[in-house]
């Protein structure tokens, strides 16, 4: 994993430096982008290669800055910030995708994809709907860069089938009306909303004991070390993306101009194929563990498998969900689309 990382690293410095430098004298351009990633992530890895190159392919005369570790506040705060300035641009899940346009997150509705190629055709489908609809609110998408397979993960118990989650401590991140509606066909289940920054916090109260996330997002973000239990079914696939004020990007000289999009779009790129490796590699640890090698090394969680029967319920509960967020807070015919596009 890390030798494929180092290398997705290497290919975003070699074309940059390819694209060729510009030398035009003007003065220094910053270009301010928040994220909740911490720096050592593979995230801030891709970030950091991202601020070389393009500082190498304008010569110097503009350079991007990262606040890592979510310093600029939660998701909905840095899409505020860049509506207001104090951001140029950010690194977004699907949470702060919302916070733009509400319909991304039809993309992240259980039970639509059965892996990140449908998903990523339906994307495709989606993105002249998106790219325009964020131009309407002033922003401009200059790559994805998802998070990870979502799976249901628990502490002290583990999770087989929907009513495991009654009365347990479960939380949604604010702004997402999925899980919400998911939890209220459960019943008997009142989540927390949380920022994802509280999360770690909610865990160690013990007011939270359910997280639903990527393995990669948990093992960054701390929260795996106090989760003991994992849901071997897949949930969604949470996406994510590098957005920008789009009146910042056209107040920039033509050639910085070029630059940001042509250098984001590799960073994309980049990270949806490093980030989708790193995740598959956090799941392993968790799930799986390495019992091939001497000794075997056990799953970092105790992992639970559903039966046919489990699935079905799962199953049954994602159509539901899907049906109920039809039409409210989702345009039923931009769905039908995607789900046509995801098949």
């Amino acid at each position: 994993m890390l030798r494929r990382l180092v290398v997705m690293l290497a290919v975003i410095t070699v074309v940059t430096c390819a694209l060729g430098a510009t030398t035009t004298a003007r003065a220094e351009v910053t270009l301010k982008i928040g994220t909740l990633a911490p720096k050592e992530s593979p995230w801030g890895k891709v970030f950091t290669v991202w601020q070389k190159g393009f500082k190498e392919r304008t010569g110097g005369a503009a350079e991007i800055q990262f606040f890592f570790n979510g310093t600029q506040g939660d998701e909905a705060a840095m899409v505020g910030k860049i509506r207001t300035g104090q951001l140029d641009g950010a690194a977004v899940t699907a949470i702060g995708l919302g916070q733009i346009y509400k319909q991304v997150l039809i993309l992240q509705v259980p039970g639509l994809f059965s892996s990140w190629e449908k998903l990523d055709a339906a994307r495709t489908k989606l993105k002249p709907t998106i790219d325009a609809e964020f131009e309407k609110a002033g922003f401009k998408n200059l790559g994805e860069g998802d998070v990870g397979v979502v799976h249901i993960m628990s502490k002290g118990f583990p999770v087989r089938v929907p009513a495991d989650l009654k009365k347990r401590g479960t939380c949604y991140f604010q702004g997402d009306p999925i899980v919400p509606t998911l939890f209220s066909l459960i019943g008997e289940v009142t989540p927390r909303a949380v920022q994802i920054p509280e999360v770690t916090g909610n865990l160690t109260s013990g007011a939270v004991n359910v997280v639903i996330s990527p393995s990669l997002a948990a093992e960054q973000l701390q929260w795996s070390p106090q989760l003991t239990h994992i849901n071997t079914l897949t949930s969604s696939y949470a996406i994510g993306a590098l957005v920008f004020s789009s009146a910042k990007v056209k107040s920039l000289p033509a050639d910085v101009q070029t630059a940001l999009q042509e250098t984001g779009a590799i960073t994309g790129k980049a990270l949806t194929n490093s980030i989708r490796a790193a995740d598959k590699a956090a799941y392993e640890r968790l799930a799986v563990g390495n019992p091939k090698a001497n000794p075997p090394v056990p799953p970092r969680m105790t992992p639970y498998s559903p039966t046919e029967a489990e699935k079905a319920e799962w199953n049954k509960l994602a159509n539901e969900t899907k049906n109920k967020l039809k039409g409210n807070p989702f345009d039923a015919s931009l769905m039908a689309q995607v789900e046509a596009a995801g098949k």
